[in-house]
């Protein structure tokens, strides 16, 4: 066993493996029990394994934490984790919570917590990462920092009681928003919503679009109309029209009208279209060019890094206006035919127009046929009068087509090959 000490915000999205190698998953939080005169004692790990399944990992079944990754003997528990009475999740419980430190200086807030294995081989909570409050009147000022054996320390709450979800937040940082979703509906439900608020409004909407839209309504309702209407101007218009037709109209239609106007049009504009035609699936944004327009002016629209990859693969060119519903299709230029063409190249004379773009009307199951058949990632859809209103992509698709319950569903299929009874 390594006698590193590691900090539990560091350990988290380390990769865990079994001894040859393998990889199982990622660790998600550390698990500690209170102990009544001792340091809290780490008694495991929460591990996400494929199918975004977060599971139990002994603490005894670690051989060797160290270099950014946590390797096992293989044993794991395949069954989804749920917190027992008196276990406590660091990163989702105790980070943010305020102690007073015993030597009679004042209060501060845990950052992050050390832990380490003593020489028997116990891990226990070894120093906590304290900020002090701080002194200067700027509002961008931070208080000093300082360690802290938790024999110094004492809790201002009950123990394990979480407090402040910023440091909780900032841990999350890094996670890909399917990942933050995931991790946010593991958490208490009054922790989830304190998290939701101290996201950022575009953070917090990357998320819900990731989450069962039962969910979605969940949060929305809890964080009152104004800032739910600047996470919605924030989602993709489709997504939020999703989330929206799970309110009641009159809710429905008050969240309209806080939104951004523009915004609020487009989600009005897929709302009027069924749920499972490629009018309701769509996104009203695609990139659009007239046929003057050069290969370099295209290439620097494609570049923009909040463009859905699935809707970069393609430009659609247009007689004007410019903006959905446009005027008539003229068809559309793939990226990887641009990149065969000098950049002063124009897109009207590079055209695929053999495409055939799918109406409004077309089903769910309709678009997905062509975008198989043509080996495509994204459709261009159309009204009765040949106007481009949207752009249909794989993955509007396939959340459709899949299960309502694919994002939180066990996998059976991908787990490690030995279970252990926790």
């Amino acid at each position: 066993m390594s006698t590193q000490r590691v900090f539990a915000a560091r350990l988290a999205g380390c990769a865990v493996f079994d001894p040859v190698g393998d990889r199982l998953g990622k660790v998600r939080d550390v698990v500690v029990v209170y102990r009544s005169t001792a340091a809290p004692r780490v008694i495991g790990l929460v591990v996400e394994i494929p199918g975004r399944r977060h599971v139990f990992l002994s603490i005894g079944r670690v051989t060797s934490i160290r270099s950014g990754q946590v390797i096992t003997t293989g044993l794991i528990n395949v069954r989804r984790f749920s917190p027992r009475a008196g276990e406590v999740r660091v990163l989702a419980e105790m980070l943010g919570r305020r102690v007073s430190l015993t030597d009679g200086s004042g209060t501060a807030v845990i950052e992050d917590v050390a832990i380490e294995p003593n020489r028997l081989g116990e891990w226990a909570i070894s120093q906590l990462f304290l900020r002090r409050p701080k002194t200067g009147a700027s509002p961008f000022a931070k208080g000093p920092t300082t360690f802290a054996a938790w024999s110094e320390v004492t809790e201002e709450h009950a123990p394990g009681e979480s407090q402040s979800a910023e440091q909780l937040v900032a841990s999350y940082s890094e996670l890909h928003a399917a990942d933050l979703a995931n991790t946010l509906l593991d958490l208490p439900q009054q922790r989830m919503i304190e998290v939701a608020e101290e996201l950022s409004d575009d953070r917090l909407a990357d998320a819900l679009e990731e989450m069962p839209e039962d969910e979605q309504v969940h949060i929305l309702d809890r964080l009152g109309e104004e800032r739910a209407a600047d996470i919605l101007d924030q989602m993709e218009p489709d997504d939020a029209a999703d989330l929206l037709a799970q309110l009641p109209p009159a809710q429905l239609e008050q969240l309209l009208q806080r939104m951004e106007p523009e915004r609020a049009e487009d989600v009005r504009m897929l709302l009027r279209y069924g749920p499972d035609t490629a009018g309701g699936l769509m996104t009203p944004e695609p990139i659009i060019l007239s046929a003057d327009a050069t290969v370099a002016e295209a290439l620097a629209l494609i570049r923009r890094h909040e463009l859905h990859p699935a809707l970069a693969a393609a430009v659609f060119v247009t007689l004007p206006p410019f903006e959905t519903p446009t005027g008539r299709l003229l068809g559309l230029v793939h990226f990887q035919r641009m990149l065969r063409y000098p950049p002063h190249e124009r897109l009207g004379a590079i055209l695929d127009d053999s495409l055939e773009p799918v109406p409004v009307t077309a089903s769910a199951a309709e678009v997905a046929r062509m975008l198989a058949s043509y080996d495509l990632v994204s459709l261009p859809v159309i009204d009765a009068a040949h106007r481009l209103v949207g752009a249909i992509s794989i993955d509007d698709v396939l959340d459709y087509l899949l299960p309502d319950d694919w994002r939180t569903h066990d996998s059976d299929d991908v787990t490690p090959p030995v279970t252990e009874a926790r």
